[in-house]
């Protein structure tokens, strides 16, 4: 007669006795891949010099007798150790209006950090944690500028929350322009198919050497996940602005040396753009030939703002985003309008000041 046994243990009748099945046998596995062991090796040098990165903020509660400062978390994101003096590098919105910041190493331990300096226009921040120098493995550097679309790029990060995630991909495209999250245009970005995610911000984008290549800044996602398009600013960006901050604690900013007039006055002038309202004596706008306004017997002469680079200037606003990220000696191509025609003049970009 046959005998049906339903229970959490299945039992096999064979040969008139009851015996516990055995775990099938395991098929030899073989040595790893090559790649494989590259990834895996890849990925144990560079762990500990990435850091998960937790904010918060200082607000006031108002109760019914009395008001209390309260904490309250901000948000999480990436980093990774620069120097053996315990400054770590993450991306501007991560840090950006918190009071706090909590520094985590893969090794578990926290340190409290301390703000060192930031650059908005590049969607970089510094900050520094009070760690043992034997706990403060710097990251590899390489170079950005030589990079090639099909290389193979590897991102650690904290996806999520879930720590140290190792995630690969290709360079997808070289020199984007994105859009960051504090609203500036960012040139020159990385673009990967690696995925990255909310909490990959202010990680690593490593080369197959496991050099640092790119900070992971943006993703573009309909659902605000991992579409296969991330974004990085390039480490060539990093390795100028990084020195700056840890020297003076902010960025030399570049501009045209002029003053502009106010949105305001444009508009009383019925115009569109912005009205160059006077020029530093000897400075690039003046070298270029950019003029002041001359009252004349008709009316005034302005030079009018038009476009830097082909990026069309509507107000004092767009032509300071359109100069972010920029550098001193850089040439820009600006178009006015003098006396109803359009000029184009070439400007190269003026120290203006730091911030």
């Amino acid at each position: 007669m046959a005998l049906a046994l339903v229970g959490f243990r299945s039992l096999i009748l064979s040969g008139g006795r009851f015996r516990t099945p055995e775990p099938r046998t395991v098929t030899a596995r073989g040595d790893l891949a090559t790649d494989e062991l590259a990834t895996i090796e890849l990925f144990e040098l560079n762990q500990a010099s990435v850091v998960h990165i937790t904010t918060s903020a200082r607000m006031q509660y108002r109760g019914w007798f009395r008001r209390d400062d309260v904490e309250v978390p901000r948000g999480t994101g990436s980093g990774f150790i620069w120097d053996r003096h315990g400054h770590v590098v993450t991306n501007f919105h991560v840090v950006n209006q918190s009071d706090r910041q909590l520094v985590t190493l893969a090794d578990g331990s926290h340190y409290e950090a301390r703000y060192v300096g930031g650059d908005p226009a590049n969607d970089l921040a510094v900050l520094r944690i009070d760690a043992p120098p034997p706990k403060l493995r710097a990251i590899p550097v390489g170079r950005s500028g030589e990079l090639r679309v099909g290389q193979k790029v590897f991102a650690i990060g904290n996806p999520f929350g879930f720590d140290w995630t190792l995630t690969t991909g290709v360079i997808s495209g070289l020199d984007r322009t994105i859009q960051s999250m504090l609203g500036n245009r960012i040139r020159g970005v990385v673009q990967t198919d690696a995925a990255i995610n909310p909490g990959n911000s202010g990680g690593p984008l490593l080369d197959s050497a496991g050099r640092l290549i790119g900070v992971n800044a943006a993703i573009v996602s309909p659902s605000g996940s991992s579409a296969g398009l991330g974004f990085a600013v390039p480490v060539d960006t990093v390795n100028r602005v990084v020195p700056m901050i840890l020297a003076t604690g902010a960025v030399e900013r570049a501009g045209l040396g002029i003053e502009m007039a106010s949105d305001g006055l444009a508009r009383r002038f019925g115009v569109v753009g912005v009205i160059v309202a006077d020029l530093e004596p000897g400075g690039a706008g003046e070298r270029a030939g950019l003029r002041k306004p001359e009252q004349r017997a008709g009316g005034w002469a302005l030079d009018l703002i038009l476009a830097v680079d082909g990026e069309r200037i509507k107000g004092r606003d767009d032509l300071v985003r359109s100069l972010l990220g920029r550098s001193v000696g850089d040439p820009v191509q600006v178009l006015i309008e003098r006396s109803g025609q359009e000029v184009e003049l070439t400007v190269e970009l003026q120290s203006i000041s730091r911030d």
